[in-house]
């Protein structure tokens, strides 16, 4: 097993420790913001940054993956809870830890039962369209904030839009011009000196600004007092039909983070040269959580800017996490009076900004040049998830996923093969040309398990073969089983119906390059019978012409 902070060395730790403090000038005042957004105190968002980023830290296989709570996770927190109880109220607060902690376990099922690759059915058009949704949801609160209108942040997104446009009446000029300045700065200053915390220096001359000028007498927003103090360790204490109502939202943060979660750790992991562990992985998730419920915080997940900014650091250790940590739990101790003046629009900024990204509008318009399928497919989950809530997102989510699944699986590559092995005529072609592969004999490849999806077209297919042969000589039908690797029932009757049809015409059955585990299931199903199994489609094509000769 990995040591904790493995690939930490004399010759990079000072390189390390600065990535730390890098990492704390980001990681501030965006967490900050997402508390807001998940609808829970500033605390909420700096309390996730000690205790569960140590836990994290020291646990993961990752090198750099970075561990926190982000945009999409705070939204989903907020339309998951904002229904059961008031954002900023005691029981909120509560549900949002007991939302956490179930993160947590079902993290460490996960793990202990190695079921990661259930978030695969997340593909990159579910991804792009669910976090979209979730990302134009909050980009509205935030417009808002910036503008300084008062709009219901935990109402839906098109109560959120009529209250935005219907209260443009009372923006407050000080705040737009906060924002503006905000915006121009953070999106100038990355692109020509990436790697200053632009983040921290807009809240910086931001706040000197409020302070000196008076702008909160003026209308301008501020964050408010934030009470100083490490954060305790807490249970949250709910009836259990509360838990239960949890868990399909808890279920929905579990899932999107071990997709993203696991595909940003390996590929970095791949990218710089170190071994990763998707279970362990999921483990330490599981148990960040569990502290965060514990520890007066929110859902952890995985923050891809923030790590791709470590990786940009030059760190490739979990060392300016540690520094994170300890520097969010000083903040708490002793500076927490710097955060009382920092405007919102500032904060609206810095939050809508860092998710314009997750709009995926470059994803989406690629999707719409190479698959327009895959485009629908994120465009419902983009809408469903806008318009109809984040939960609803996630299960259309699902369904999309089988249905692209099975509508895929049903549509396999099914090829008449020529003397040469190539293929020659696709049958899945609405009128296929009648090629066999050699006089009489006509050697069939399905590139796919035969199973409920396609058992069927598989049949109907080679029957097309048949009957387009060239004057009905066939006498022989070949399946080449090399990328057959499972047969299941409903597959296996179809393939029995279509050994009856192919007896009926005088034809016989016979298999090439089977596969042991697919030739033991094929005598399981009763399939195989006296049929001849080849072991290579030369020696068929031999066996069954070379007599005619």
């Amino acid at each position: 097993m990995q040591k904790p902070l493995a690939g930490l060395g004399r010759r990079n730790v000072v390189r390390e420790l600065t990535a730390g403090v890098t990492l704390l000038a980001i990681a501030i005042p965006l967490n900050i913001g997402y508390a807001q957004i998940a609808g829970l105190p500033p605390t909420a968002g700096l309390y996730a940054l000690i205790v569960p980023t140590v836990i994290y830290a020291l646990v993961v296989s990752s090198r750099q993956l970075v561990a926190s709570p982000d945009a999409a996770a705070a939204a989903l927190v907020a339309s998951s809870i904002g229904g059961l109880a008031a954002a900023g109220s005691a029981d909120y607060a509560t549900l949002a830890l007991a939302q956490a902690i179930l993160c947590g376990i079902m993290f460490l099922l996960l793990a202990v039962f190695k079921l990661g690759f259930l978030a695969n059915f997340l593909s990159k058009p579910i991804l792009v369209g669910f976090v979209g949704g979730l990302a134009l949801d909050i980009l509205v609160s935030q417009i808002a904030k910036m503008l300084g209108v008062k709009i219901d942040s935990g109402g839906e997104f098109v109560d959120k839009v009529v209250g935005l446009v219907s209260g443009l009446g009372t923006l407050n000029g000080w705040s737009v011009l906060i924002s503006i300045a905000a915006v121009a700065v953070l999106l100038l200053g990355k692109r020509f000196a990436g790697m200053v915390p632009w983040a921290l220096v807009v809240l910086v001359l931001a706040t000197i600004l409020v302070v000196v000028a008076g702008l909160d007498d003026a209308g301008v927003a501020v964050l408010g007092a934030v009470p100083a103090g490490p954060p305790a360790l807490t249970w949250p204490v709910i009836d259990w039909s509360m838990w239960l109502v949890l868990i399909p939202s808890a279920m929905a943060l579990t899932l999107v983070t071990t997709a993203e979660g696991l595909l940003v750790s390996r590929s970095y992991g791949e990218k710089r040269g170190y071994p990763t562990s998707p279970n362990r992985d999921l483990f330490a998730f599981g148990l960040g959580n569990i502290a965060a419920g514990a520890s007066g915080s929110f859902a952890v997940g995985s923050s891809t800017s923030r790590t791709a900014a470590m990786d940009q650091a030059g760190s490739r250790t979990q060392l300016p996490s540690l520094v994170l940590a300890v520097g969010t739990l000083l903040l708490l101790l002793f500076g927490t009076a710097l955060l009382a003046d920092i405007p919102s629009p500032a904060i609206g900024a810095i939050v809508g900004v860092a998710i314009l990204p997750l709009l995926g509008i470059g994803d989406f318009a690629r999707l719409w040049k190479v698959d327009r399928f895959e485009f629908a497919i994120g465009a419902v989950c983009f809408l469903v998830t806008l318009f109809v809530g984040s939960i609803p997102g996630i299960l259309v989510a699902f369904v999309l996923a089988l249905i692209n699944l099975a509508k895929r699986a049903a549509n396999p590559a099914i090829d008449v093969l020529a003397s040469s092995g190539e293929p020659s005529d696709s049958l899945l072609a609405d009128a296929p040309t009648g090629q066999v592969t050699a006089p009489g004999v006509i050697v069939v490849r399905l590139a796919a398990p035969l199973f409920f999806a396609n058992g069927s077209v598989f049949a109907d297919a080679v029957k097309r073969a048949v009957k387009a042969a060239p004057e009905a000589s066939v006498h022989h039908v070949v399946v080449d089983m090399e990328a057959v690797t499972d047969v299941d029932v409903t597959g296996a009757e179809a393939f029995e119906s279509l050994q009856t049809w192919l007896a009926a015409h005088d034809i016989e059955l016979g298999f090439s390059r089977m596969r042991p585990e697919a030739r033991a299931r094929l005598e399981t199903l009763g399939l195989l019978g006296t049929h001849r199994v080849y072991e290579t489609n030369r020696a068929a094509l031999v066996a069954l012409t070379e007599p005619a000769n």
